[in-house]
């Protein structure tokens, strides 16, 4: 099945989105993020553009200024001019912003690097890219960066290092080369960014951006969300990653501010957002699990009733992993707003669809809301048939935020179909309307005596245990079954424990198969995700196969079950 099919004489993307942004009232556009800059610091220059959890601002005005003294103290310090490729990993800082914006004023080529990456991962990316310079910080979170960037700098040939902690060089900007100029269309813009998929079975996968793809994906969940100048979004996740780009072209776009944080903190980045009145509070799975666990700490406190944490929040925008259905109501129930607008999307290709704040309730809970503007969406069937509405297959995809190829062209061919379609590796439906739901991933599918059993479809029941805080469903290779689900739970903090048997009965009680009810359950204190909200299956998957051979070592025979 398609959706929102494209045509051979649409517009082409720069235009399109330029003609949408017109038609909103305080908004500005330009096909660069550096025009953006400028357009944005003209119209609105006083207006506070970025605050962070230890009080620091800073205007529009002074977002300009900041990156051009940056981008003259790059350029003549370190030598970074046009298509100077610079890696860079930083925690989610205003120097990082302003970084970012000097970069592109110097229209380099710039790989974003999440800071949980360490030296086998940086090195890889700073190697395939070619890196002349490499930003880190110093120490973080009781980690050597700078240590790490100078052993990764002495083994690869012509890379520098510069530590930043809280400082950027600066120099005189009336001695900088020319702005970027703009691509007189999508196709012809250059390539300006590498952002590397999370490689957790393989290297990672570098995936080419421009500035137009990037920010395709921006505007469209600017469009969804309604963003004003007068919204406070928390960018609470780590700002390398590509939806940390998307927010920066968001708030440059809308005028709205952003609060930041380093590093996400259940307990005070809730506070932190409540502080400044959010409106809109992301960004993930994760993340709104934690602003519920706050409201509820919130309403054993004595005062008045029903005091919500977030009280002008009007939507939780999510996306990155797919969310419980409960959570969404829970969070609109307990906290406000309309709930979780969730949007889904890949490194390669962020934002291709997304829900809006005026979507029905039950899509808002089960969807991932419809295609983005340009996008076209084409489900393929395992035996490689095109699907037809409310029939599963994979999801593939087309769209102005696609990304170039893998800066490793010898993996496109296998990336792409013979029609151009992004091959995600996702699962999904697309409904009669053009919802699109999420139902797993290709190789997130237990094969169980024959039985292809969905590990989203039991998780999402097993999320509904009132005793359940987080949940993993992991498929782990069994000699009698072939696989067998287990069920990696982590529990409210109130909640009694939690036993197979309890958790099979509330899972028939929900109406799910027998064959599909876990045989096995893991309680563990946090599952584990990455910076996105990714659970890292094959984290959990690797233990429950090493707990395996070490029991069967001990017992001197197979395991079975």
């Amino acid at each position: 099945m398609t959706a929102t099919p494209g045509t051979s004489d649409a517009p082409d993307p720069i235009e399109a989105m330029a003609e949408r942004v017109a038609r909103r009232p305080g908004w500005v556009f330009a096909p660069t993020l550096w025009g953006l800059v400028e357009q944005r610091a003209s119209a609105t220059p006083d207006a506070t553009m970025l605050t962070d959890e230890n009080g620091r601002s800073m205007s529009f005005a002074r977002y300009r200024e900041r990156a051009e003294a940056v981008a003259a103290g790059l350029h003549h310090r370190h030598g970074v001019g046009e298509q100077t490729p610079v890696s860079w990993e930083l925690p989610t800082w205003l120097e990082s912003f302003v970084l970012v914006a000097a970069l592109a004023r110097l229209s380099a080529r710039q790989n974003p690097i999440i800071p949980i990456y360490r030296e086998r991962e940086v090195g890889f990316a700073v190697d395939q890219t070619s890196a002349s310079l490499l930003v880190v910080p110093s120490v973080w979170r009781g980690f050597d960066y700078a240590q790490m960037a100078g052993s990764i700098a002495r083994s690869s040939e012509g890379t520098k290092v510069l530590v930043c902690d809280h400082s950027l060089p600066e120099s005189d900007v009336r001695t900088l080369p020319p702005p970027p100029s703009n691509p007189h269309s999508a196709a012809e813009a250059p390539v300006r960014w590498v952002f590397y998929t999370s490689g957790t079975t393989a290297d990672p996968k570098g995936a080419q951006h421009t500035d137009p793809s990037v920010l395709a994906s921006a505007l469209a969940m600017s469009e969804c969300l309604d963003l004003v100048s007068s919204d406070v979004a928390g960018l609470v996740f780590p700002f390398t990653h590509i939806g940390g780009i998307g927010w920066l072209m968001a708030t440059l776009v809308s005028g709205c501010l952003v609060v930041i944080t380093e590093a996400f903190d259940p307990a005070a980045t809730p506070r932190l957002l409540a502080e400044h009145d959010v409106t809109l509070a992301g960004s993930g799975t994760p993340f709104h699990m934690a602003y519920l666990a706050a409201q509820r700490r919130e309403a054993e406190v004595p005062g008045p009733p029903d005091r919500p944490i977030f009280p002008k929040v009007r939507a939780f925008p999510g996306g990155g992993a797919p969310k419980p259905p409960q959570l969404h109501r829970d969070l609109k129930a307990e906290i406000g707003g309309v709930g979780i607008v969730s949007g889904y999307g890949l490194t390669e290709s962020p934002i291709v669809s997304m829900a809006t704040c005026s979507d029905p309730d039950d899509k808002l809970a089960d969807t991932e809301g419809r295609a983005t503007p340009g996008v076209t969406f084409k489900v393929v069937a395992l035996d490689g048939t095109v699907s037809g509405p409310g029939r599963e297959g994979e999801l593939r995809v087309k769209g102005p935020q696609l990304m170039r190829g893998y800066l490793d062209s010898s993996l496109d061919e296998e990336a792409f179909d013979e029609e151009g379609f992004f091959k995600t590796g996702d699962l999904g439906v697309i409904d009669a309307e053009g919802f699109v739901v999420v139902t797993g991933r290709l190789k997130d599918v237990i094969i169980r005596h024959g039985e292809n059993i969905s590990a989203k479809e039991v998780e999402d029941l097993v999320y509904q245990h009132p005793s359940v805080a987080d949940v993993a469903v992991v498929g782990v290779p069994d000699a009698r079954t072939g696989e067998r689900a287990c069920a990696v739970i982590a529990l409210r903090p109130e909640a009694d424990s939690l036993d197979l048997e309890r958790l099979r009965e509330f899972l028939e009680a929900k109406g799910l198969r027998t064959q599909a009810v876990p045989e096995q359950l893991l309680i563990v204190e946090s599952v584990p995700r990455n910076p996105a909200g990714k659970i890292l299956k094959h984290r959990l998957r690797e233990q429950l196969v090493a707990d395996d051979g070490a029991q069967s070592e001990k017992k001197g025979e197979p395991r079975e079950r």
